[in-house]
């Protein structure tokens, strides 16, 4: 039983954000339904598979974000299908949808139209850039994705070397970020259903979740006047906080802190340099220097002599790469690796586990990416046999 196994969610989303919003729903217990338009989900068919693409339901992309969700195919311009979906609507706890502004409309599935079958529902969308209803823009409409987000955000200008060009995020945070903050929307808007019995409309915009996530550069922009840009690894107002190049990779740094400072300065055998700079302040001020004598240092010792020298007295860690992150005994002692089955493999495969931890009701994936259409007697039958009058 999760924390969650007393709601359903019908999940009318695709590709990452959404998806990923109601994986982490289904990884509490909660029953979702992943209602796919028809030929399902847009990234069904996108690699990497673990052999052969023809054989394989589907692939990575759409097992890591669709785990222990059940599927049916539903075609909303057929009466049939959307009379099905108004049926789910009725006993359902809360939809959620990630098309753009006015798709639902024109189905006239909106979610006024939606409440006239289920009043106390919640509805919520993640869009590029949010939904009329709760903030009107003339973004509105246009397509978005994680790059999108990323460029109009501030991530991109924030991100990258000092000399390079503006730079998106490995992982896609438009999508993942946005996707959580709407989770976090979703669960607020439960509990206060719990109190009140009124449902709610949750809308979270990709846009806007970037402006959040670069909280920072929005503070420095009001506060200096300035517009803040690329610093590579470093940190605009922390010294020092960097990634440094050792004699087989790179670790990090963080040793802002006087105390880190002056374990790293004694690591070093550079006592005097603590004395000089005793404050974070004139760290900062000489910081160039500064890291000359840290890239000296670092670069004539390997990754395991440097984290030996400085752990437990100074933050500090390898810049692993995800070979060594699965060999990582924490990794594995935190269930952070899952097995799944992958349909059409010969294998299992494994998929990130989920961070969240409770001592009750901990989350974690619930079984594979459901086949498309698989599900469809399940739930259309539950609804069936709910609808049918109890025996006198």
């Amino acid at each position: 039983m999760g924390a969650l196994s007393n709601l359903r969610v019908l999940d009318l989303t695709q590709v990452l954000a959404g998806p990923y919003c109601t994986m982490l729903l289904a990884d509490m217990g909660a029953d979702v339904v992943k209602i796919e338009r028809p030929g399902g989900d847009l990234i069904r068919s996108n690699p990497p598979f673990v052999d052969d693409a023809e054989a394989e339901a589907y692939g990575g992309y759409f097992q890591s974000v669709n785990r222990g969700k059940r599927s049916i195919e539903l075609d909303f311009g057929d009466d049939e299908d959307r009379a099905d979906f108004l049926s789910l609507v009725e006993t359902a706890d809360i939809v959620v949808e990630n098309y753009r502004a006015g798709t639902m409309e024109k189905y006239d599935l909106s979610y006024e139209t939606l409440t006239e079958y289920n009043s106390d529902l919640i509805y919520s969308s993640i869009r590029g850039f949010g939904d009329p209803r709760t903030g009107e823009t003339d973004r509105q409409g246009q397509p978005s994705f994680d790059l999108i987000a990323q460029a109009l955000g501030g991530v991109m200008e924030i991100t990258g070397q000092e000399d390079g060009p503006p730079t998106k995020t490995g992982p896609g945070v438009g999508d993942l970020f946005t996707a959580t903050l709407n989770c976090i929307g979703i669960l607020a808007a439960v509990n206060h259903r719990e109190q009140t019995g009124e449902g709610q409309y949750v809308d979270t915009a990709m846009y806007d979740s970037m402006l959040s996530f670069t909280e920072r550069a929005i503070y420095q922009q009001s506060y200096a006047g300035e517009a803040p840009t690329r610093r590579g690894n470093s940190h605009p107002t922390l010294f020092p906080y960097d990634a440094f190049e050792t004699d087989d990779g790179y670790v990090v740094i963080a040793a802002f802190g006087t105390n880190h400072w002056r374990e790293v300065c004694n690591a070093m055998g550079r006592e005097d340099l603590a004395e000089e700079y005793p404050t974070a302040a004139e760290r900062l001020e000489h910081r160039e220097a500064l890291r000359e004598e840290l890239v000296d240092w670092t670069a004539e010792r390997t990754n395991d002599e440097l984290i030996d020298t400085l752990e437990g007295r100074v933050p500090v860690a390898p810049v692993q790469t995800t070979e060594e992150i699965f060999e990582d005994p924490h990794v594995d002692a935190r269930d952070m690796l899952v097995a799944v089955e992958q349909p059409g493999a010969d294998r299992d495969v494994e998929i990130a586990g989920n961070p969240i931890k409770m001592s009750k009701t901990t989350p974690e994936p619930r079984g594979r990416a459901p086949l498309l259409d698989e599900h469809r007697e399940d739930v259309l039958g539950e609804e069936a046999d709910a609808e049918k009058p109890a025996d006198d």
